[in-house]
């Protein structure tokens, strides 16, 4: 399981650990991924995501996860997510 959230694509940071002797070395960020249900107005139902906290707090600012998912690229978004944006997409061409 990749540690990528599914919604920002958000990923892992490479930096340095720095001591008092300013010796460094290499460690890694990882983002603070929650597993969450998301509910989808249009769908009428919960999907299952992973998303880093971050990520999540973007939603909430865009008005939920389905203007979430129509406003964003494409190449940020996993296969699960892409999947419930073209099932949006075809909702809205219905209505």
């Amino acid at each position: 399981m990749s540690r990528i959230c599914e919604l920002t694509g958000k990923g892992r940071m490479v930096g340095n650990n720095v001591s008092h002797a300013n010796n460094r070395t290499k460690r890694v960020f990882l983002p603070n991924l929650q597993k969450v249900t998301l509910l989808s107005e249009k769908l009428d139902r919960g999907i299952k995501f992973r998303v880093s906290t971050a990520g999540l707090r973007s939603v909430e600012h865009n008005g939920g996860l389905d203007n979430w998912l129509l406003k964003t690229a494409d190449s940020k978004l996993s296969k699960n997510a892409l999947k419930v944006k073209r099932e949006l997409q075809k909702a809205d061409a219905a209505a």
